[in-house]
């Protein structure tokens, strides 16, 4: 599957999307992200409705008004919040067989797969994703059982209300259910049955894709040596591990004719691993996070190989060009000197540079998988 229209937009596949969780992306003004070129841009609806931003959205008609961004834009559903907030702190609200309630300092949200699907619809995104109870990789197989049977239930009532609000629609956004079940493939496997005996757009890995390697020692650039900090380390970049076999045992489940979607996989070489699994689009918070952070992704040659630097400490050659592979307005106008500078002094620009590099780095990279995998498959 090289591409798909949605909503008389063709999107390119594999593509990768920068999460812009509350309707815009940290840094960046909107122009700069349409700078970027990158192919579309995940919003989530948990955060939206917690910010009280669906009037306003409603207002602009849409979230590509709102955003100034014309491209594919996909909601995502707040499934990962059950699991990122709920699970980790039950005060933060409760998971019910019919909704879940999340408790936010006062104020309830009541979330039935219903509102979620209705709220999806009244922004306007372009790809839509079914409510699901997502939990982390490593829980019992019960738990991981009460999550599949969940997430079927509420695939169900999703679609169920998504034909309803769309049955008078020329143009339709695409709709995606998750498949859940943890490292268990005997859930996975019954999970993705049930989930394409319903029928949907495109089928999505859910839960952790990823899990903490045993004895990592933290590196010397990330500057963290106490410690109070480990805590900081245990969810770093470098401190995780692709879980290969499940990843690939679940895209083989999945029809080769819809979307794949990885949720949360970002790392270049984990995209390159998922796509040869069949994956076909991605999202994660890692480019523009690092940036953030003072990291920058670069090629390493004419392919796919990459690699990324810290730039929190002075280098040899002051006035080398960050990456020759690339035009964006840090690696045209800037040295390895001169952001190191401008990050020193705090300055505001630099952290929007980094951003725009990466993001630029990631359309590239997306483009050159594209094309490696076709070379390889020919």
């Amino acid at each position: 599957m090289n591409s798909i229209k949605i909503n008389g937009k063709k999107l390119k596949l594999p593509a990768f999307f920068p999460d812009a969780t509350r309707g815009f992306i940290k840094c960046l003004s909107d122009e700069d992200l349409n700078k970027t070129n990158s192919a579309g841009v995940v919003v989530n609806a948990y955060h939206l409705l917690k910010e009280n931003k669906i009037k306003k959205i409603k207002q602009k008609k849409g979230i590509h008004n709102f955003m100034n961004f014309k491209k594919i834009i996909l909601s995502d559903s707040g499934g990962f919040q059950v699991m990122s907030l709920i699970h980790r702190n039950p005060e933060l609200g409760e998971i019910l067989d019919d909704k879940v309630i999340f408790n936010l300092g006062g104020k309830k949200i009541n979330f039935t797969p219903e509102k979620c699907i209705k709220t999806q619809i009244e922004i306007k995104s372009d790809i839509i994703m079914c409510l699901d109870e997502c939990t982390h990789s490593e829980k019992n197989f019960q738990k991981q059982k009460q999550s599949v049977l969940r997430t079927i239930a509420w695939a169900k009532k999703c679609k169920k209300e998504f034909e309803k609000l769309t049955k008078d629609k020329k143009q339709k956004p695409l709709i995606l259910a998750i498949v859940q079940g943890g490292n268990y493939k005997s859930l996975r496997k019954f999970c993705a049955r049930e989930l394409i005996k319903v029928g949907f757009d495109g089928y999505a890995f859910g839960g952790w894709p990823v899990k903490n390697k045993k004895n990592f020692k933290s590196r010397n650039s990330l500057g963290l040596s106490t410690s109070s900090q480990q805590n900081k380390l245990s969810n770093s970049v470098e401190n995780k591990k692709l879980l290969k076999g499940i990843l690939k045992y679940t895209a083989e489940l999945l029809p080769d004719d819809k979307i794949k979607y990885c949720m949360g996989v970002g790392k270049p070489n984990d995209i390159l691993e998922c796509a040869k699994f069949g994956y076909n689009l991605f999202d994660c918070v890692i480019p523009t996070r690092d940036a953030r952070h003072k990291r920058l992704y670069v090629f390493t040659g004419t392919a796919t190989a990459n690699k990324y630097f810290s730039i929190k400490k002075k280098i040899k050659n002051p006035k080398k060009r960050i990456s020759k592979f690339c035009d964006c307005e840090l690696c045209k106008n800037y040295s390895f000197q001169e952001i190191y500078k401008m990050f020193k002094e705090k300055n505001s620009n630099a952290q929007r540079l980094a951003t725009i590099h990466n993001l630029v780095f990631y359309t590239e990279f997306m483009n050159r998988l594209d094309k490696s995998l076709n070379k390889n498959s020919m």
